[in-house]
């Protein structure tokens, strides 16, 4: 049996996935961090991305995505909290895309550039939510 190590992760709204893994790749800020049993202690920032967990007696990867967020590797669990955490099944693709347009047409019509910086982290949001469905339906 492969070693596991316990992952939470958790929105404001739910938790998104409660149990074990082999391994799991999170987008943390500076980029992609790939997770095993017994990794060393960590916390650090997350931005908006696909989250892939390896789980136990399961071919596929679970996908998650997330808006961002915070992660914690402790010795035995690793944590992960997120505004907004998503199953990549559950997402929808054309209000992801809606959602990518109406922030596109927003952004040229911006004046300042705190606003332009907060559509900036829109668009993020929305290019990632449509990233992860593209790799679950491997388009």
């Amino acid at each position: 049996m492969a070693m596991t190590v316990h992952v939470d992760i958790v929105s404001t709204e739910e938790s998104i996935f409660s149990g074990m893994a082999e391994f799991l790749v999170v987008p943390a800020e500076m980029g992609e961090i790939g997770i095993f049993p017994s990794h060393a202690p960590l916390i650090t920032t997350i931005k908006p991305g696909a989250i892939r967990l390896k789980v136990p007696d399961q071919k596929q990867e679970e996908l998650v995505y997330v808006s961002g967020g915070i992660l914690e590797i402790q010795a035995q669990v690793v944590t992960i909290l997120s505004d907004t955490a998503i199953r990549a099944k559950d997402i929808d693709e054309k209000k992801a895309i809606e959602a990518k347009r109406e922030v596109e047409e927003a952004m040229k019509h911006c004046a300042s550039e705190t606003d332009f910086t907060k559509l900036q982290a829109e668009l993020a949001r929305a290019l990632a939510q449509i990233h992860v469905f593209e790799i679950l339906h491997k388009k």
